[in-house]
């Protein structure tokens, strides 16, 4: 009963695998890879989008309340024309590259210094943010709204003046001005940490002889559609922590299918655009409520943007007013959010990384990885090592599951001894299997436990290597550079030696492999069930599962290989210290024996026929031995026996 309750879940599972691939994976390939044609379509054609991305809002509104107006200038440019198109002031610290740009006083240019595009040491850096004008336009600015009609003040069009020489660095923040020849005077001074966080403080001096009010504004805009991963357990748009609203994710379909989405008295919070390694996000400060605000405007190529408008300033003549704002613009590195979250007392700022609904087994998962990894240097070794750890904590229910499976090998001859008595009324057969069960003392439904501990641990990994940066291009041993992508071997093109690309169904590695051939050696240590179609799902269940996981991440398959080797060493010396013959290697030899087919009814009764001739008639009138002679000593009279 075990064994049939243990097959029943492995195909229950098997199946649920197969469909939540083709749900959450194949089909959101399916579309990402017709957007990615349509965007092909879309920038071939003659869509233009904003050369300024969104105008200065209206006054006394909110910016995204206001849709952009669409410019006339194309995204045709490069992304190195763009750039030279408007004055700079260069940027550089031991994280990032790039420049600050004079028009609009945008961050528009930043290139992340410790990533690449691909696990190549010759490969680009990785580009986060770019000027628009050019291709994939993506920024961080701010602005003001609220003044009387006719007065000038700083947007996305505003030309700054920067001191000659002007560089920013950790250590030289950076003064722009703009004097709007009315008697209004800004300045806004940049300055940057060396890792990803800027920090923007915005002021206004009025010497016009009259009371103002404005407002301050912020937005990241990104324009065209980025090709996301499209995977379910990750989210990849906009983004943001709206205080008592809690946590808002909206992706690129939803915008654009629901509409534009606005939260006022946001006590504090932060809003932005993440990827699934990158984030571009802003924190309003001071401590004043905030309207945030999210949009997508059809531009051809598409428009998103997050914005907020901050509480207004009221600035009386000869005074000055300001404000302040963060702008992280990086890798999500955990160390790093945490570290922010905590020193600049952003409120959930760690929910910038999607660790998922279970966050409270994820997280931890990925700090004792992270532990290991700073103790051995290699995240794959330190995911082995948590793997061990986590075999030793379930020790002691493995232990009870597997020394209840044992016992159930020793009452194998009996229970089918059961099964055969009563072949037909399976209702006193299970009545008599439990009284077995009970009185040797066996619970019939632990040997699911072995499995059913490794579901969480196994989908809390996943999400681990599959969201974290830290596991990017992370390498392992030998041909597994980068534990967060697929093994880069290939059964089908012969590892290498013939130049194709199979389908991704066709996606076999190395590692894949030896994974698939130790879930088939631990399945052996038990016998094969006896009914036919228990043993086809018993012998070709390794192989589904082998070309399931061949396009899963690197480590994952590396931690599902361990696993099963453990299991194996595990389960072998248990249940040969409760005494139950192990013939694995016998059970391994019977799956690839050739099984004798079947005799057909009829051949039993004709060699029986053959063997045993029908027996002569005998005449009704005439007995049988009325041809034989008859005994001497004549009738009556009985004859001599032989000594």
């Amino acid at each position: 009963m075990s064994d049939n309750r243990n097959l029943i879940l492995a195909v229950a599972l098997s199946i649920a695998v197969v469909f939540g691939w083709q749900y959450f994976v194949a089909s959101p390939r399916l579309e990402q890879t017709q957007r990615e044609q349509a965007a092909t379509q879309a920038a071939s054609g003659t869509a233009t989008a904003p050369a300024g991305g969104a105008t200065a809002p209206a006054a006394g509104t909110t910016p995204g309340a206001t849709a952009p107006t669409q410019a006339t200038a194309s995204t045709d440019l490069t992304r190195d024309a763009a750039l030279a198109a408007t004055p700079r002031v260069p940027l550089d610290t031991p994280s990032v590259s790039g420049s600050i740009n004079l028009k609009g006083g945008r961050i528009d240019d930043l290139r992340l210094k410790g990533y690449r595009e691909t696990v190549a040491k010759d490969s680009p850096t990785v580009i986060l943010l770019s000027p628009s004008g050019g291709p994939d336009g993506y920024f961080a600015e701010f602005g003001w709204v609220g003044a009387p009609a006719g007065t000038n003040v700083p947007g996305p069009d505003t030309m700054w003046t920067a001191p000659e020489g002007a560089k920013l660095t950790p250590d030289t923040p950076v003064a722009l001005t703009y004097d709007n020849g009315a008697g209004l005077t800004f300045k806004r001074i940049i300055s940057i940490d060396p890792s990803y966080m800027f920090t923007v403080r915005d002021e206004v001096t009025n010497a016009t002889g009259a009371a103002l009010t404005l407002s301050p504004y912020g937005r990241v805009t990104r324009i065209g559609e980025p090709h996301v991963a499209g995977y379910y357990i990750l989210h990849e748009g906009l983004i943001g922590w709206m205080g008592d609203h809690h946590l808002q994710e909206l992706n690129y379909s939803h915008i654009k299918k629901e509409g534009p989405q606005t939260f006022t008295d946001v006590a504090t919070g932060w809003l932005g655009i993440t990827d699934k390694y990158w984030a571009t996000a802003i924190v309003p400060r001071g401590g004043q409520p905030f309207t945030a605000h999210f949009s997508h405007v059809d531009t051809g190529v598409g428009l998103y943007q997050t914005d907020f408008q901050g509480a207004p300033l009221s600035v009386a003549p000869g005074a000055s007013a300001s404000t302040e704002s963060l702008v992280f613009a990086g890798a999500k590195q955990v160390s790093i959010i945490d570290g922010y979250r905590d020193d600049l007392k952003i409120e959930r700022f760690d929910l910038l990384i999607d660790w998922g609904m279970f966050w409270f087994f994820t997280k931890p998962l990925f700090y004792l990885i992270d532990y290991f990894y700073k103790l051995v240097g290699n995240f794959g070794v330190a995911i082995l090592l948590v793997t061990v750890l986590v075999k030793a904590i379930f020790f002691p229910l493995a232990n009870k599951s597997y020394k209840s499976m044992s016992a159930m090998k020793k009452v194998q001859p009996e229970m089918q001894a059961i099964r055969e008595r009563f072949a037909d009324d399976k209702v006193k057969q299970q009545q008599a299997l439990m009284e077995l069960y009970k009185k040797e003392k066996i619970n019939p439904l632990a040997g699911c436990w072995p499995v059913l501990i490794q579901i969480p641990v196994f989908f809390s990994l996943y999400k681990v290597i599959f969201i974290t940066i830290e596991m990017r291009h992370a390498p392992f041993f030998g041909w597994i550079q980068d534990l967060s992508a697929p093994d880069p071997t290939n059964l089908f093109t012969l590892f290498g030696l013939i130049p194709w690309s199979p389908p991704h169904l066709l996606m076999l590695g190395i590692w894949p492999i030896i994974m698939g051939i130790t879930m088939f050696v631990q399945m052996r240590l038990n016998p094969a069930p006896t009914d036919p179609a228990q043993q086809v799902v018993f012998t070709w269940m390794p192989v589904i599962f082998t070309f399931m996981l061949g396009s899963f991440p690197a480590g994952l398959v590396i931690y599902w290989t361990w696993n099963n080797t453990l299991s194996i060493a595990q389960q072998y010396v248990i249940m040969r210290r409760q005494g139950v013959e192990v013939n694995l290697l016998g059970n391994i030899m019977e799956a690839f024996r050739k099984k004798p087919k079947p005799a057909d009814a009829s051949q039993p009764a004709v060699a029986a026929s053959k063997a045993s001739p029908a027996p002569k008639q005998v005449s009704a009138s005439k007995p049988a031995n009325a041809n034989k002679p008859a005994p001497k000593g004549g009738p009556g009279k009985p004859s001599k026996a032989k000594s």
